[in-house]
């Protein structure tokens, strides 16, 4: 016995040392995926602002513009699950590292553009390397960090980048495109992904959960022609109409191709997407509150940024700092919600709460007229969205990937980043639809030649936006509430072990 015991002592210290280590290495990690995953946000908008200068540069038309923007979301969306997928089966470190090289290689080529047509497919690959490495980033950080307290500190961070991205792609944007040129807004990708692919490659493990799997070719195929054909058909509905054949024949289709593959997968040996994923109901109410947000925030971004730069004569980089508020208000209450309220009072009353706040500060925005001030009718509007968006965007994301097998944890990633992406593609749409109606109503019955009317048209159409969201964001309040389960929900110490160092 005492033999045992003195054998024991040392192999006791050498765990708590590895623990130590792993502990530490953790953190670090945790830096590198905020770093991958604020590169893959930042490109949703960061092109958005040096988009009239690409344009002037190159010399396309603006029927042509939204396909730089379209591009991305296309691939991004259509390959998330298969991206997901192969992070399960490959392993998350390798998936992770082709991602971000891949992602920095695509930038490159997008930064060279010599024409329209180079910089459509570099946005496009740009889009399919996203959709590797967005996956592995969110799959890497569920299974990296396994106590209750820590992941919640881990979430806030990655739902805060998430939330925020966009706001600092704006500001970024603004400031690369005034103080150098359009192309910086994608090269500085490349600087970004340096710094990703160094700390993947010395501080991951690689580790694959679902080894034994086979890839689900039928279903990969289900799938991403349905994500396709659902957001070029809102995408189609935003530059055309909503009565276009191309517009309801891709909508269509992709309702039928997304109900063929929830039917395929109830029938696959091996199925891209376990319906024990989706099932869980707090986990479905987190990827629908994902879904909503994705929708709302649009109204947001795209709107505000237009009502700042035309007509309030921002610069693009005073736009970007314009919304920093936002983004500091979104933080704070992302690490409060994820580490102080979610343990103590549970998803069912942190995420509709969120969602109450959103929806107050996106109706108080409608308030802007053609001689507001930023201080008065914009900063305050924009603190208390971002005080609700903190609440809602990091709880969501943590319910909607925590407690899935370990197995599965790249696949739940990919659909977070799914719904986001969805949701932002029919946000979009839907916004910008019915903003371009309440414009055209507004001066068929007013005198379109005054420059005052106008101007006027163009806050109606903004206003309009705001109300949908506004309503985007009061029915997520109701869902969430309807749809989580009382109390705290219970952490499954084995559903996520460990990566292997």
């Amino acid at each position: 016995m005492p033999q045992k015991t003195l054998t024991d002592g040392p192999r006791t210290g050498a765990l708590a040392k590895a623990h130590a280590e792993a502990s530490g290495k953790r953190w670090w990690i945790l830096a590198i995926i905020a770093v991958a995953q604020l590169m893959v946000v930042l490109d949703a908008t960061i092109v958005n602002i040096a988009l009239p200068s690409a344009q002037a540069d190159l010399g396309f038309s603006d029927g042509s513009r939204q396909w730089i923007v379209t591009a991305y979301a296309l691939a991004f969306a259509s390959l998330l699950l298969l991206g997901g997928r192969i992070a399960d089966l490959f392993g998350r470190k390798p998936a992770f590292l082709v991602g971000v090289v891949g992602f920095a290689a695509a930038s490159a080529l997008g930064g060279a553009a010599n024409g329209f047509t180079m910089l459509v497919v570099a946005r496009a690959l740009q889009g399919a390397f996203g959709a590797l490495l967005a996956p592995a980033a969110l799959s890497l950080l569920n299974t990296t960090f396994t106590d209750a307290r820590e992941r919640a500190r881990a979430f806030s961070v990655y739902g805060a980048i998430a939330g925020a991205g966009g706001a600092v792609g704006l500001l970024l944007g603004g400031v690369l495109t005034d103080a150098l040129d359009w192309r910086w807004t994608l090269y500085v990708n490349v600087a970004i992904a340096v710094v990703a692919f160094v700390g993947g490659w010395v501080l991951l493990g690689n580790h694959r959960d679902a080894a034994n799997a086979k890839l689900d070719v039928p279903g990969t195929v289900l799938v991403a022609s349905g994500l396709f054909s659902l957001v070029y058909g809102f995408s189609n509905a935003e530059t055309h109409d909503w009565g276009s054949p191309l517009t309801w024949g891709f909508l269509i289709a992709g309702g039928l191709l997304l109900a063929a593959f929830a039917w395929w997968q109830t029938r696959a040996a091996h199925p891209l997407l376990p319906l024990r994923i989706l099932l869980d109901r707090d986990r479905g109410a987190s990827f629908l509150a994902v879904l909503i947000t994705g929708a709302g925030m649009f109204g947001v971004f795209l709107f505000l940024t237009y009502y700042l730069q035309l007509n309030l004569a921002f610069s693009p980089t005073k736009t970007g700092v314009a919304f920093l508020p936002m983004v500091g208000a979104l933080m704070v209450t992302a690490q409060l919600g994820s580490t102080v309220l979610m343990p103590r009072i549970g998803p069912k009353a942190v995420i509709p709460l969120g969602f109450a706040i959103a929806t107050a500060g996106m109706a108080w925005l409608t308030g802007i007229g053609v001689g507001s001030h930023y201080v008065s009718a914009v900063l305050p509007q924009l603190i208390v969205i971002g005080v609700g968006l903190g609440l809602v965007m990091p709880t969501a994301m943590q319910l909607a990937t925590g407690g899935v097998a370990a197995e599965d944890a790249g696949v739940a990633s990919a659909t977070v980043n799914a719904m986001q992406q969805v949701g932002g593609s029919i946000g979009t749409a839907l916004l910008n639809t019915l903003a371009a109606s309440a414009a055209t109503d507004y001066l068929s019955g007013h005198n379109p030649a005054s420059k005052l009317v106008q101007a006027q048209a163009t806050i109606e159409s903004y206003t309009t936006a705001f109300w949908w969201s506004a309503g985007f964001f009061a029915a997520g309040t109701v869902i969430a509430f309807l749809l989580y389960r009382r109390g705290v929900p219970q952490q499954d110490a084995g559903a996520a072990p460990v990566v292997h160092m």
